[in-house]
């Protein structure tokens, strides 16, 4: 058999927003797609049509547009295996229940949820198998005069999967290795449900994964489960050759280590689970997303990629093309990968880090602008260059950097108490003289001019600088002394120092 073309598959239910668990496995999918030349398939599993949610579907859509993750074909993108959305595929499933059924791999069943519930009453721990499914109401028990009546009859129904007890199932998983499950631990899954005419999940995957000719199912480690159920419908069909490899991803875990991640991590420690900000359209609640919460795209893919997945080496920084290349899945984890968000954050900040000054400024200058200062692009790069080391998300720049646009109209508490002496205003009138003969207000032009007065003069450095940053900042924070005075102009600056001595020394001259 020739090798075939890798072609794999991310496949969500448009039930909500999609979770930060479901953005690792559509990543990992994609990178493994683009490391084997192949190709990556965007599917919709909306058989639970009691579940749909409007909207979701072009909330992923969306999401995977910021994050830059590409599908070659499927719901929107288009292709020659369509169409890609399950509800538009009901009459291709039921040829091949038809099929299952007339091979005697699956039956009819009649059982109300009323009898299945009373039956769980009287059995503990109930499961539908093959040792009790001839106590129920099925076509292997009831006549085949009386089943096909009740089905002409429009009597609601449901075909089952007969497993066969005994068998030794094996699953070949690139990260777990031969997985073996015994039979006689399957109960017998819901394929089709007549109420409304579409399988359930099990059966749908499989079909959708054999027609769109999908090489490997990468997937999350719930489904894991499921997986010896689908290699038997692989070979229920007569289909061996072409049963893809699977992959059961670790689960993502609450940043304690314990559990499955949820939503409700996120709203108790600060984070997002999503990657966009999600509007419920039923409950009206707002959550949180990545975009929103001021993350770049690439940040988030570097920090999802490395949640289950260690390159082997020291390397934490990676571009998208860089993933590719060092991608390997059977090195993915077996065991769940802890939810680091403060790592995602330090992966922001290294980000910040290494964009450039004009890249930033762009994304900073609306902020500036929404703030009410008019100010030229050009120092607001110089403000960002000064700045940026300082923060993890652009939306931190403008507390700590306004007062290189506005003045302070009020001065720090605690650093008046520490840094503002009795002789603070004296000093800073004198350094308002040193200022004013100083013709070259750069860096360079200021600095050797001011230390060498306050040298000349005895003082102490530190007393100088602190009532010099107190006055121009407000508090004791910012880079350079020199860089903000340079920056600000020497106007600015010199006006700033008398209203500080103005506003400051009457607290000293009682």
């Amino acid at each position: 058999m020739s090798e075939r073309k890798v072609r794999v598959r991310f496949a969500p239910s448009p039930t909500g927003p999609l979770h930060i668990g479901g953005v690792r496995t559509a990543l990992y999918n994609y990178l493994f797609a683009r490391q084997h030349g192949g190709e990556l398939v965007f599917r919709i599993e909306d058989t639970d049509s009691h579940r749909f949610v409007p909207g979701a579907e072009e909330y992923i859509l969306k999401a995977f547009r910021w994050l830059g993750i590409k599908f070659d074909e499927g719901v929107s993108f288009g292709g020659s295996h369509g169409p890609y959305r399950q509800s538009e595929r009901r009459d291709i499933y039921k040829k091949y229940v038809d099929q299952l059924l007339e091979a005697g791999k699956a039956y009819y069943a009649f059982d109300t949820p009323e009898e299945l519930e009373a039956k769980r009453a009287e059995v503990k721990n109930f499961q539908y198998d093959a040792t009790t499914r001839m106590q129920m109401r099925n076509s292997l028990t009831l006549p085949e005069e009386q089943w096909r009546k009740l089905i002409d009859d429009g009597v609601q129904y449901t075909v089952r999967f007969k497993v066969e007890p005994g068998q030794e199932i094996h699953v070949n998983d690139m990260i777990r290795g031969d997985v073996c499950v015994k039979s006689d631990i399957l109960d017998d899954k819901v394929l089709y449900k007549s109420a409304d005419e579409l399988p359930t999940y099990h059966l749908a995957n499989i079909v959708d994964d054999h027609l769109m000719e999908i090489t490997h199912v990468i997937r999350g480690e719930e489904w894991l489960p499921s997986a010896p159920l689908h290699v038997l419908l692989y070979k229920a069909f007569g289909w061996e050759d072409t049963m893809p490899r699977f992959a059961h991803l670790p689960l993502l875990l609450k940043p304690e280590g314990k559990g499955k991640l949820s939503k409700r991590d996120g709203d108790r420690l600060g984070f997002p689970v999503f990657p966009l900000e999600w509007h419920d359209p039923k409950t009206g609640e707002v959550s949180s997303g990545y975009r929103e919460s001021g993350y770049f795209p690439e940040a988030v893919v570097n920090f999802l990629a490395l949640l289950g997945w260690n390159p082997g080496t020291d390397q934490e920084i990676f571009s998208l093309d860089e993933l590719v290349k060092a991608f390997d899945i059977t090195k993915c984890s077996k065991s769940g990968a802890k939810f680091d968000y403060q790592k995602g954050i330090w992966f922001n900040h290294e980000y910040i880090l290494r964009k450039s000054d004009d890249e930033i400024a762009r994304l900073f200058a609306p902020i500036v602008a929404n703030n009410g200062v008019d100010e030229s692009f050009e120092r607001i790069r110089l403000v960002v260059h000064m700045m940026k080391d300082r923060v993890s998300f652009v939306k931190e720049l403008w507390p700590l950097c306004s007062f290189f646009f506005i003045a302070p109209t009020e001065y720090d508490e605690k650093t008046v108490r520490k840094r503002w002496k009795e002789f603070s205003a004296q000093q800073m009138s004198e350094l308002i003289d040193v200022l004013e003969g100083i013709d070259d207000f750069s860096v360079e032009g200021q600095e050797p001019v001011v230390e060498k007065w306050i040298a000349d003069k005895g003082y102490k450095m530190g007393d100088v600088m602190n009532a010099f940053r107190l006055a121009l900042v407000g508090i004791g924070k910012g880079p350079g002394m020199f860089d903000i005075s340079a920056f600000l102009g020497k106007e600015e600056t010199i006006k700033r120092l008398r209203k500080a001595i103005a506003t400051l020394s009457p607290e000293y001259q009682k």
